[in-house]
């Protein structure tokens, strides 16, 4: 998982009143250091000590304390740079896991990574979402988050909390979907509790196009500038700065998908009027191209689009370089706000980037000549588990910035 700067080593010592509060601090320094260390070196008390100014009998303590949370676990002996006897190594126990879960238009998916962020098992339910009332398809989320649960828990992995991408503004601390325009929902509580019962870190919610953001930055850590524009019905946007997701200060930055790309164009789902999604959404070049969806699968019409591409369709091509081109006019105007260094596509974009990336780049390059280099404008490293694999790993975040909750 991504790493963030080293934290300043607290003191040992602190006034009665605020024990708890160092304490609390160096069990995340402690388990901070654990997560920061390279793969495969495995840091032992000593060398812990040493690297967060911390005594070595509370590390020893914290140590403890974070073992018998489950949350590290002992690796045998290592003499990794250490003179003399060699110490006990700790890592990330990997019997300990958290539950990515995603809504979006057209299906459901969940898929549990290990407290490192790999991906231990994963299920996509393809399911047409539109206008379906929350409580249904949370119904039908849970359903699926116990299967997977299970699964998870037969390869030795038990979920210690989960995180909930959706296609739309949200109020995490209420778990409130504020506006969700293609679910056809608006200021729409959820019972994320219900999605896995009994877990000790509850279950958080998260922009889906954020979340593939984040996960984006933690599998390309050395990426610190870029903006994330996820292909699906809607067309959603995640923007890291240094490293830092940003979101403004309401959480509604990176809406790429409502930037205006035609003023004469289609009425968007936003109540707005062409905005980039009535061009370069998936049911918008679906409908362009003469594929059918309804009552097909976005599998089978995408299976459609591909084949039509293909074989040269002339509707099939002219659709989807009409949406590369908006997508160019819409990357040249965020990047004329926004100096970010880079573009990643995902979602649909990614997967119909063969047909898509000249006109976006003739584009790019003729409402914004030199503001973004061509190399710059890649697909996504993630593909389509970005929203599951950033949920589950914001809430793995928060953990290792507070392990003190896992605590009895």
């Amino acid at each position: 998982m991504a790493s963030t700067a080293p934290a300043t080593a607290p003191s040992d010592a602190g006034a009665p009143g605020n024990m708890a509060d160092v304490r609390r601090n160096n069990l995340a320094l402690v388990l901070g250091r654990v997560v920061q260390s390279p793969a495969g070196f495995h840091l032992t008390r000593a060398q812990l000590a040493a690297a967060t100014g911390l005594t070595k009998a509370s590390v020893s303590s914290i140590v403890l304390d974070l073992l018998d949370a489950g949350i590290l676990r002992e690796v045998g002996l290592s003499r990794q740079g250490e003179r003399g006897r060699p110490g006990v190594g700790l890592e990330l126990n990997p019997s300990r896991g958290v539950m990515g879960m995603e809504i979006n238009v057209d299906y459901i998916a969940a898929g549990v990574t290990s407290l490192s962020g790999d991906l231990v098992v994963k299920e996509v339910r393809e399911r047409d979402n539109r206008d379906s009332a929350s409580g249904a398809v949370m119904s039908a989320l849970a359903e699926l988050a116990s299967g997977v649960r299970l699964a998870a828990s037969a390869l030795g992995v038990d979920v210690l909390g989960g995180g909930l991408a959706v296609p739309g503004l949200v109020e995490a601390g209420s778990s409130t979907v504020t506006v969700a325009p293609n679910l056809g929902w608006v200021d729409t509580k959820l019972d994320v509790a219900r999605l896995l019962p009994g877990v000790p870190l509850g279950v958080s919610l998260f922009n889906e196009a954020n979340a593939a953001a984040l996960a984006e930055l933690a599998h390309s850590p050395h990426r610190r500038d870029f903006l994330f524009i996820s292909g699906e019905v809607g067309v959603g946007g995640g923007l890291v700065l240094n490293s830092e997701l940003f979101t403004g200060p309401e959480g509604n930055a990176g809406e790429v998908g409502h930037i205006v790309v035609d003023p004469d164009g289609a009425p968007c789902s936003c109540g707005g009027t062409g905005c980039l999604e009535t061009v370069a959404g998936q049911d918008a070049i679906f409908s362009a191209a003469g594929i059918t969806v309804k009552g097909r699968t976005r599998t089978e019409s995408m299976a459609d689009l591909l084949g039509a591409l293909a074989a040269g369709s002339p509707a099939a091509l002219t659709a989807v370089q009409r949406a590369g081109r908006a997508l160019g006019v819409a990357v040249a105007s965020a990047s004329r706000v926004v100096n970010v260094r880079a573009v990643v596509l995902g979602g649909h974009f990614a997967v119909l980037d063969q047909w898509l990336h000249g006109p976006l780049l003739e584009s790019l390059a003729k409402y914004a000549p030199g503001a973004l280099p061509p190399e710059h404008v890649i697909t996504s490293t993630v593909g389509d588990a970005g929203a599951l694999l950033g949920a589950a790993g914001s809430v793995v975040r928060a953990l290792v910035e507070a392990p003190h909750r896992l605590q009895a």
